[in-house]
């Protein structure tokens, strides 16, 4: 029986190379998004053409009744979960805080960091060998804006990256005993769409040069990095930060 993996947005970016991946090393893959259908399809169609298994279930994992009924489905069509990324997130436009609304900060604070966690209770819920589960792995997608701080752009991101740091350090502590292991990667200037969301479509090229390997780094990248964190090949790392930033 396949293991079963949840990535919450899971559509595009980092979430979609990382479902994509997940599927050729044998992952039955549910596929969280929002609100783009056509996209969470999309990878759907593309690892069913490959001879996978997906689903693609909505969810706004920032509300809890929606992500219940998100892990209902993934019970009913695919069975026990083995495995979750925590990828949801968002972005804004660059500003400081003295102008940040509180519309903004909520906004923030509950895809990022409660949407995380929302998702990350209900895993433990299935996986723990303490609810009679068998266990599991628990990928937080993190940034090193956690240790840069975002000063001038948005240090609410930042903020809410580094609630996921230390989300993950507990977690992982929490129930190291019980067969699961939860570990973070942070992605520096990667190529994806987020950037265009913030009003900044470029920024990954502006940003090159600040990174000592002189690039952004791609979605495969990151998502090679999630998938080993998932595996058994990293069987002794738990509460782990792995940066994937090219040295910045």
């Amino acid at each position: 029986m396949n293991p079963t993996l949840l990535i919450t947005g899971g559509s595009r970016g980092i979430g979609a190379a990382t479902a994509l991946l997940a599927a050729q090393r044998g992952y039955a893959v549910a596929v969280n998004y929002t609100a783009n259908s056509l996209a969470a399809d999309e990878v759907v169609r593309q690892i069913r053409a490959s001879g996978g298994k997906a689903i693609a279930v909505q969810a706004d994992v920032g509300v809890e009744a929606q992500v219940m009924a998100m892990f209902g489905t993934i019970d009913a069509k695919l069975g026990p979960l083995t495995a979750l990324v925590n990828n949801a997130g968002v972005v804004d436009v660059a500003a400081r805080v003295d102008e940040m609304s509180v519309a903004r900060l909520r906004r923030m604070f509950d895809i990022n960091v409660l949407g995380s966690f929302l998702c990350a209770r209900e895993a433990v819920k299935r996986m723990s060998t303490r609810h009679g589960g068998a266990g599991g792995a628990i990928v937080n997608v993190s940034s090193v804006a956690a240790r840069l701080g975002g000063a001038g752009q948005y240090v609410d991101y930042a903020a809410s990256k580094g609630a996921i740091d230390t989300f993950t350090v507990g977690l992982a502590k929490e129930v190291a005993l019980e067969g699961i292991r939860v570990n973070a990667v942070r992605p520096g200037i990667i190529e994806t769409d987020i950037h265009a969301s913030g009003g900044q479509p470029d920024r990954a090229r502006q940003m090159a040069p600040l990174v000592p390997m002189q690039r952004a780094g791609s979605a495969l990248e990151v998502a090679q990095a999630i998938i080993w964190l998932l595996s058994n090949e990293s069987s002794y790392s738990t509460g782990a930060l792995l940066d994937v930033a090219g040295g910045r």
